[in-house]
């Protein structure tokens, strides 16, 4: 089939990757402008616009699927369109210009963490299951009928942004047996059964850590805001990282937030326990042992301001 592929962010080079291995064509590939990147802004393509550089697959970058970009993709007379992560809104009358539709690759188990940061609200909510799910695109956010899904366990201790890698490789391979499935004319799609839960774009706020939940909510929390918005705390007024962290359970009680030297470990404490920092990084500087942090602070204990 002839395809047009939507995508923008490292989690969607795995699929163009593998489409463009596939027996199916890649017309076109639409992804998001170049933007600023570094400490020196440099403006820089999406990683799917290099990758589809290197492929030598003509791009189209656009920050809109407005009018001009509908009428560019119609002209490529696609079969179906494929989006992973592109970053915007689908809507008709693009939805109707390929023959058979869009799909999308989806990285949850649908109807569960419908929206922008499925992964993040997985890990911040506890799952210890989750997935990646492909769906025909509708005007509904994430709600139309899903062809095919694969549950994918979470690791112990897996940051967002290691589950996002993986379920990028999981959901490449399940999208291309369905893009198979749709060329083959066998595909079947079943709408989605279950409460929807959603999964917005996270804030800064949802980032912060909060010391009165219970040792495994706050865990959750850093895991599941780690890279991106980052889990914080505030401590002598000035926003302090937690890059890594773990579960500590032979200390003796700690009030919430109250931080130790105990044992050669940062520990600080939750509602019910405490958590040993790793890693962590002060405002304007670079990752470092949570130990090395204290030594330069010079304190016997403290108390995180929030």
């Amino acid at each position: 089939m002839r395809l047009v592929f939507a995508g923008t962010p490292d989690p969607a080079v795995p699929s163009l990757s593998a489409l463009a291995r596939s027996s199916h064509e890649i017309a076109t590939v639409i992804t998001r402008p170049d933007a600023p990147r570094g400490r020196k802004r440099v403006l820089t393509p999406s990683p799917v616009a290099a990758a589809a550089q290197e492929l030598g697959i003509d791009t189209l970058k656009t920050a809109r699927l407005d009018e001009d970009a509908t009428a560019r993709i119609s002209e490529v007379g696609a079969d179906l369109g494929v989006i992973v992560a592109y970053g915007g809104l689908v809507r008709e009358p693009l939805l109707s210009v390929p023959t058979h539709g869009w799909i999308n690759l989806h990285f949850s188990l649908l109807p569960r963490w419908r929206g922008a940061a499925p992964v993040q609200h997985a890990l911040i909510a506890g799952d210890r299951v989750t997935g990646a799910a492909v769906f025909r695109l509708v005007a509904a956010l994430d709600a139309g009928d899903v062809f095919a899904q694969r549950e994918v366990p979470v690791r112990p201790e897996e940051t967002a942004g290691e589950l996002l890698h993986r379920l990028a490789e999981h959901g490449a391979e399940l999208l291309v047996e369905v893009v198979d499935e749709i060329g083959a004319g066998n595909a079947l799609a079943r709408p989605q059964t279950g409460e929807p839960t959603l999964a917005p774009k996270l804030t800064i706020d949802d980032g912060r850590i909060r010391w009165e939940e219970p040792t495994g909510r706050v865990l959750d929390r850093i895991r599941g805001t780690t890279p991106e918005p980052g889990a914080h705390t505030t401590v002598d007024g000035a926003r302090l990282k937690v890059l890594r962290a773990e579960a500590v359970h032979d200390v003796g009680p700690l009030e919430p937030g109250q931080v130790v030297w105990a044992d050669k470990r940062v520990l600080v404490g939750t509602r019910d326990g405490a958590i040993g920092l790793l890693e962590v990084q002060p405002a304007g500087r670079g990752a470092m042992a949570a130990a090395d942090w204290w030594r330069g602070l010079r304190r016997d204990e403290l108390r995180i301001d929030s």
